[in-house]
């Protein structure tokens, strides 16, 4: 769980490593949220899947602080901070800031060091993430892609693992959303790649971003040898263009639409990753 991967990795040069079965705890599923708190699809995009934080949505600025000093803070401070040597703890929470006000857009880590103060280097900016990964807060998707080393030195997708981390630190609350805003249009990408982020973890599956000069493809998820291509669009944009060249140049298994033209996303939220397979 979160931070638990952390001491994980300490243990593995440890004299007892292999002598225990790994098994990851992620973030609540819609179904999960809605059975036990009777989540709308609305709900869980904005207010996440904590399930310590789901009686204080009617208090959205109480429900913010529980986010923000009960869970964000201590992920930092406590697990992150006091179990890794990070020489820059003014930087990492930077960086988790901005990775979740740009979550579902494509960063390049030097545009990243250009809006953050003392960044450093590439290098660090990578390490950094990774450790906010590891602790299932925020991550970078990679690029798509046969060659190793393009795919190893392309720039992260920035992606939450849980919506809360975006809405908690945003200056909107939920009774004034725009649903034709730019926030809320990388709100729904971003909850449909948290959805594929927590299988990749609990069960080996790959997630992936592809690009391509003007074509984008949302989300490449992989599982069981077989790959499939996630397409997110929100409000009447209907432009698969992207996805029908990604089709022709990978023959994936299958390309999906999530829109109001294919699976609208408050239905993405409710399936299981693998019966696309």
């Amino acid at each position: 769980m979160g931070s638990s991967r952390l001491l994980i990795q300490q243990g593995l040069s440890e004299s007892l490593a292999g002598r225990y079965e790994l098994m990851y705890m992620g973030h609540w599923t819609y179904r999960e949220m809605n059975l036990a708190f009777g989540f709308s699809p609305i709900q869980y995009l904005w207010f996440g899947s904590y399930p310590g934080s789901a009686g204080l949505i009617s208090d959205e600025s109480r429900w913010k602080n529980y986010i923000i000093h009960s869970l964000i803070e201590p992920s930092i401070n406590k697990d992150i901070l006091s179990m890794t040597r990070v020489d820059k703890p003014a930087l990492l929470k930077k960086l988790f800031e901005l990775s979740c006000l740009y979550s579902g857009q494509i960063v390049s880590y030097n545009k990243m060091i250009g809006q953050l103060d003392n960044a450093g280097n590439t290098t660090t900016l990578a390490h950094y993430l990774n450790l906010l990964d590891s602790a299932g807060m925020v991550g970078g998707l990679a690029k798509y892609s046969s060659n190793m080393l393009k795919q190893k030195n392309s720039s992260p997708k920035l992606q939450v693992h849980n919506t809360a981390l975006m809405t908690a630190l945003h200056n909107t609350q939920f009774k004034n959303r725009d649903p034709n805003s730019d926030f809320w249009g990388r709100l729904v990408e971003s909850s449909i790649g948290s959805i594929l982020i927590n299988h990749s973890r609990q069960f080996g599956s790959k997630v992936y971003y592809w690009r391509d000069g003007n074509d984008e493809v949302d989300f490449i998820f992989q599982f069981q040898g077989k790959t499939i291509a996630f397409e997110v669009k929100v409000g009447k944009h209907n432009n698969m263009k992207s996805l029908s060249t990604f089709k022709q140049k990978f023959k994936p298994h299958k390309s999906i639409s999530i829109s109001k033209f294919g699976i609208p996303w408050e239905e993405f939220l409710a399936i299981n990753p693998e019966d696309f397979i």
